[in-house]
């Protein structure tokens, strides 16, 4: 599979062209275009209900489109092998929202459910592994044997991020990581989020609404509105940005400012983290 240029030159491991979504007769996402750049996290806003969700659930192939080409890491999926589509999959790491542990298994259980799928392994190496990416993620040794009930809300988030690393995936989707944290444990996350990205060479897909996180960690931001990708850039774009909604979340009331000494594409977390 062939590296896929983006539309400005950069390898793009995420190419979305001319996507359409739908449920009966709403149409959720139409034509819609986007690239994520390999090694970038990228952050993608949108308000309540625009269709940030039902867009990566679609790339993920968890929901149908009507129409539109997903290429991943080089490749269209619908045209590949079956043994190269699950050469991708493994490929891939996914954090959903609230977690979605198994409350039946312990952390070591849950984190070793893709090794058991894709691999084939002993298990005293996937105990191994097990324990090397719960150490990764920054929990404790003994939290792997704890049950998801045991565990605080950081502690699930990390346990999640440690279940999306397990097979070393190159592109990382993260689908509201911080909420429910408090302003410290969010913090934290979006520090451990960057840490694993320069550290395993990971590109991440970042959903999110915490504006905390679009300005100190992402490389990169995409505004989801009108049923497509209004605007996508570092954050000086989005603050340059006149349409209506982009203006009211990027510079309104609740909105950050970038410190004169700030580069260009990261923002600043000095002032206290807020939800909307």
């Amino acid at each position: 599979m062939e590296p896929l240029e983006g539309s400005n030159g950069r390898e793009a491991v995420l190419s979305v062209r001319g996507l359409t979504v739908g449920f009966g007769d709403k149409l959720v996402l139409d034509n819609l275009d986007l690239d994520v750049y390999r090694g970038e996290i990228l952050g993608f806003v949108g308000a309540s209900g625009a269709g940030k969700s039902v867009l990566m659930r679609t790339v993920l192939r968890l929901l149908p489109r009507r129409s539109g080409q997903i290429h991943i890491l080089g490749a269209d999926y619908d045209a590949v092998s079956a043994e190269e589509r699950s050469n991708l999959d493994t490929r891939l790491g996914v954090l959903f929202q609230h977690g979605a542990l198994f409350s039946a298994l312990t952390v070591k259980e849950n984190i070793q459910l893709p090794m058991r799928e894709y691999l084939k392994l002993p298990k005293v190496l996937m105990d191994e592994l097990a324990y090397l990416k719960i150490q990764m993620v920054g929990l404790p040794a003994d939290a792997g044997d704890k049950y998801p009930s045991e565990l605080s809300g950081g502690m699930i988030k990390r346990a999640a991020l440690a279940r999306a690393l397990a097979l070393d995936p190159d592109l990382v989707f993260l689908d509201e990581p911080t909420s429910g944290l408090d302003p410290i444990g969010a913090a934290e996350f979006d520090d451990l989020i960057a840490r694993l990205r320069d550290t395993l060479g990971l590109t991440v897909y970042m959903v999110t609404h915490d504006l905390d996180s679009l300005f100190s960690v992402c490389d990169r931001i995409a505004v989801l509105g009108q049923k497509r990708v209004l605007v996508e850039g570092p954050l000086t774009d989005m603050l340059a940005c006149d349409d209506a909604w982009v203006k009211s979340y990027f510079r309104g009331k609740r909105a950050r400012s970038i410190p004169k000494h700030q580069d260009t594409t990261r923002g600043s977390s000095a002032n206290a983290r807020t939800s909307d």
